[in-house]
């Protein structure tokens, strides 16, 4: 069945089963009406971006904004958290599958994180069927029975579900709206509120979500308006929504107070989104020849800026009555490798008890598996408290420990192959409609493929690019190393009896994406045009 479209919407995409309900005519209403009221702010806010990155080319350095040190100065809590969100030391995330969904519902996490971003391949089947998984899963209507013919349904106690919208800068190219494309993220977030906040609320819960990928407080405040607009527009209170925004870009850093403060009635509190976090200073300082970081293994929540990043973050939220989250551990258990394994699971436990220690009132995992012994690490800190607001980190953090971006060393062959293949093996699965991918023992997304490929364009780049062995790393050199690690790449998939079909088109991609002479934004931008 094709929907009745409004006035000024089409469709450039095909209809499957049951898309008519999630694309029906007043669903997409409300996507109208805050794509016709936002949109135009969008736009503006993408192309600051763009003016600002300029500028950090042209050699300016980051700082705490001048204008908004009222704001950091001032006496001011977010609102009240409801007490369904209150208790989050351990959630999980993945992407909008069916399977994954139930699996991360009764996984025993605090709250389950649905993705309709970084581990979710955005392909228009992906992008609906999540919204019909999404709506089955808060009605309790969702089962799944695999090829093998195991049933899995929902326990009687569920996570409470978080949804991620995708970023500002990604489009929803089969929608389009008075000839424009719509925003991705406002297309996931308005059809879930429409067709699940009232339910939600219904249920005793609420509609939660995860923003990802802002780099100023005005796109907080964005976000913040088209929450109001949409709960006026569905007839719940102003408030209702709650939303933990991930700082997974340098800037934010420098705004986390502020973003906080532009979402103070809907807010959730900050996530430490590492793997994004360093792929956005490599974008961001990419011309910069003093900057040049070490093998991808070496940067560490431990390592300086990286430090001081999450201990500000605590600061920040805690200052402010909200939840400071910890980041993802990749690790994911090694079946038929007890030592291995074990070395996995250490490092679970170390960030996790760094993280508890540090203040954090809870922390990411990718894995089923991994949530008890995380949620051990918190509970040992916590006790039966939901939340260690009361730690009140006293440090003051100057502009300098932000951008003390070491190591620099060691840059090694292992890593340049490291990256290579990584990234080709993500790009790969990602064409294939899979956006989330164990490859090496950890789980990855798309943030894996930013960094592989943005280190290689740097190392290449760079004059402190120079291997421990005294090789400067090339675009030869790395077109060399290409096709060996492609075939390392399809063996391995093909072991595990998958399709290597996409993976040469990935190699060709990571190829030009990591040795052409611009740096692209977003790897995903040009990829999702290439895609159904």
């Amino acid at each position: 069945m094709s929907p009745n479209l409004p006035q000024g919407i089409q469709i450039l995409a095909p209809m499957h089963e049951g898309f008519e309900n999630i694309l029906s005519e007043p669903a997409l209403a409300l996507v109208a009406k805050l794509h016709r009221a936002f949109e135009v702010r969008r736009q503006q806010l993408l192309r600051a971006r763009t003016e600002r990155q300029a500028r950090i080319d042209a050699g300016e350095m980051p700082d705490f904004l001048p204008e908004t040190r009222a704001i950091r100065e001032g006496d001011w809590k977010v609102a009240p958290l409801p007490t369904i969100m209150q208790k989050r030391r351990v959630e999980i995330t993945g992407p909008v599958e069916r399977k994954m969904i139930i699996n991360a519902l009764n996984s025993g996490a605090d709250s389950y994180m649905a993705d309709f971003e970084d581990s979710n391949s955005p392909n228009w089947y992906n992008q609906i069927q999540g919204q019909i998984n999404l709506r089955d899963a808060i009605r309790r209507q969702i089962d799944f029975t695999s090829e093998q013919g195991k049933r899995y349904a929902l326990n009687e106690q569920t996570a409470t579900l978080q949804v991620r919208p995708r970023g500002w800068h990604l489009d929803e190219k089969h929608v389009t709206i008075d000839g424009q494309r719509v925003s991705g993220g406002v297309l996931d977030f308005a059809l879930f509120m429409f067709h699940n906040a009232k339910e939600q609320l219904a249920r005793g819960a609420g509609p939660f979500f995860y923003l990802p990928k802002m780099e100023s407080h005005q796109e907080a405040r964005l976000w913040n308006d088209i929450f109001n607009m949409t709960q006026d527009e569905l007839g719940i209170p102003r408030g209702t929504i709650k939303a933990t925004v991930l700082v997974e870009t340098i800037l934010a850093t420098f705004e986390m107070e502020e973003i906080l403060y532009e979402l103070r009635d809907h807010s959730a509190g900050l996530n430490a989104g590492r793997w994004d976090y360093i792929f956005s200073c490599i974008k961001k300082f990419k011309k910069n020849r003093n900057f040049c970081l070490a093998n991808r293994g070496t940067i560490t929540m431990e390592v300086p800026f990286m430090r001081s990043y999450a201990l500000a973050l605590v600061q920040a939220c805690h200052k402010r009555g909200a939840p400071a989250m910890g980041g993802m551990s990749a690790l994911i258990p090694i079946k038929n490798d007890a030592a291995a394994n074990e070395k996995a699971m250490a490092g679970i436990r170390h960030d996790k008890a760094r993280d508890a220690s540090d203040g954090f009132d809870g922390g990411w995992v990718a894995h089923p598996g991994l949530v008890d012994m995380a949620m051990q690490e918190f509970v040992k800190i916590l006790g039966d408290r939901p939340n260690q607001f009361d730690k009140q980190r006293g440090e003051t953090f100057a502009a300098a420990d932000f951008l003390n971006f070491t190591p620099e060393a060691p840059i090694t062959e292992a890593g340049v192959r490291n990256n290579i293949n990584v990234g080709i093996h993500y790009l790969g699965s990602w064409l294939a409609g899979n956006g989330c991918v164990p490859i090496h023992n950890l789980m990855e997304d798309a943030a894996t493929a930013e960094i592989s490929r943005s280190q290689i364009w740097q190392w290449v780049v760079s004059p402190k690019g120079i291997l421990d062995d005294g090789r400067k790393v090339t675009a030869e050199m790395v077109r060399a190393l290409i096709p060996e690690e492609l075939t390392k790449i399809k063996a391995t998939v093909a072991a595990q009896g998958q399709d290597t079909a996409t993976y040469d088109q990935a190699a060709g991609i990571f190829e030009t994406m990591s040795l052409g002479e611009s740096f692209a934004e977003f790897l995903t931008l040009p990829l999702y045009e290439a895609m159904e």
